[in-house]
């Protein structure tokens, strides 16, 4: 991205804030030490500010250069993955947690990369019932022993779960047939069958010798923001 873009973004973000009742041209000046009459230059774009300008604006504004990209500029960096070539592209392993909480998944936390086949992902459906368009998509996540037995024989303890976060709705993916899902739990997902009952999500493991748990919505979130994903593949090793 050019240097001149950011600082329209810059700009844009500010406005938004004195638009907002939030901030002034004049407070903006005295945080950041420049006059007043520079600010205004600035922001009705008569000059530019130089990189240290920039980062002293940033700075008092609690702003980061990541607040001035976009969601699929944030996520291409983020994840810093190379993307796949040929007919095969990179998808990232990365713990439960990361998965349940991280839109954008930085490349710290990535554990492994494999590679699935892009038709393949091309053809699965999305289906959001409440904005993921920001999210980075197709995850993998290793079972645990607990989780794995519990939906055993569709699971293994180890298997390895390809989940696509666009699709958070509980519609059928396929008609009689239970969609297994990746849920936001306890700091991390667990993977369950899940149904909506009430003001609780259903967790139910798909072998009977395991309980069933309940899962209370909270009073400012929907079903959906329990959702981790879909669950599209299963690897099991042998």
């Amino acid at each position: 991205m050019e240097f001149r873009t950011l600082q329209e973004r810059l700009r844009q973000a500010l406005q938004t804030r004195i638009d907002a009742g939030n901030l002034t041209g004049l407070e903006l000046a005295r945080q950041s030490g420049f006059r007043q009459a520079h600010i205004c230059n600035f922001l009705n774009r008569k000059r530019g500010l130089s990189l240290e300008g920039m980062d002293r604006v940033l700075e008092v504004q609690q702003l980061t250069i990541f607040d001035l990209l976009e969601p699929d500029e944030v996520n291409r960096h983020a994840t810093n993955i190379a993307p796949g070539e040929g007919e095969f592209e990179n998808v990232i392993l990365v713990e439960g947690g990361i998965a349940a909480g991280e839109p954008s998944v930085t490349s710290d936390n990535v554990k492994e990369i494999l590679k699935f086949k892009k038709n393949f992902l091309r053809r699965l459906r999305s289906d959001m019932a409440s904005a993921r368009d920001a999210w980075h998509r197709f995850v993998l996540v290793k079972v645990d022993a607990h989780d794995g037995m519990s939906m055993h024989p569709r699971l293994l303890p180890g298997s390895t779960v390809l989940i696509d976060r666009h699709y958070n709705s509980l519609r059928p993916y396929r008609k009689k047939e239970r969609n297994m899902y990746a849920v936001r739990a306890q700091g991390g997902c667990t993977i369950k069958y899940v149904e909506l009952t009430g003001s609780n999500l259903i967790l139910r493991p798909h072998n009977d010798h395991y309980l069933v748990s309940v899962l209370p919505i909270e009073e400012d979130k929907t079903f959906a923001d329990y959702i981790v994903g879909r669950v599209c593949h299963v690897s099991i090793e042998t």
